[in-house]
């Protein structure tokens, strides 16, 4: 007599179906992922799928989610085994987030499915509040510049850093040429001189 198959818990066929979605827009791209194609794909049944996600919007917002905090924990790893010099910093953080834009495109993707909805670009802010605070906590003990004055600059950085690393998706430059720019651009914002 065979076996039963196994019921994955609630948490599990989550992970799976975001691990299928992830497959799906990789494969197919962000408008290839629906609902309906997640259900078909994971092989189970659409309540299922709605179920986890309830809309498309909502399935989109769970794997940037997922996305995003792959992004951050790769940086904060990075961050806890850098040597502690502002230079060393500087490049762990720049090689870190180039890493994670060109192992993880599909987060562009998503993000671009998402674009004009409203709980979007809650998320999106979300997001960059906690990559700045990451990064202005990194690079505080190596600036001159006063707690708030460093965190807006690293919001200027990380603009930066999302449009080199556009350049990089689009084999414009090389990672070296990314890495070596946006480590360029931190140092720089380091400099409290340049608020006198």
């Amino acid at each position: 007599m065979a076996a039963a198959p196994t019921r994955l818990s609630k948490q599990a066929r989550r992970e799976q179906l975001l691990d299928t979605a992830l497959v799906i827009v990789r494969t197919r791209g962000a408008d290839g992922l629906t609902l309906v194609t997640l259900a078909e794909e994971a092989g189970v049944s659409r309540p299922i799928a709605y179920d986890h996600f309830a809309t498309r919007p909502g399935l989109l917002l769970a794997l940037h989610q997922r996305l995003d905090d792959r992004h951050r924990a790769a940086i904060t790893q990075a961050l806890r085994d850098a040597e502690p010099s502002a230079g060393e910093v500087a490049r762990v953080i720049s090689a870190a987030y180039f890493a994670c834009a060109t192992d993880m495109p599909e987060l562009g993707a998503v993000s671009a499915a998402l674009k004009g909805n409203p709980e979007m670009e809650a998320v999106q802010r979300e997001s960059t509040d906690g990559y700045t605070d990451l990064m202005a906590a990194a690079l505080l003990p190596y600036s001159g510049l006063a707690p708030q004055a460093l965190r807006l600059r690293c919001v200027g950085v990380l603009g930066a850093a999302e449009a080199i690393a556009a350049e990089l998706n689009g084999e414009r430059a090389t990672d070296g040429e990314a890495v070596t720019a946006l480590t360029g651009l931190i140092l720089g914002s380091l400099d409290a001189g340049a608020d006198r």
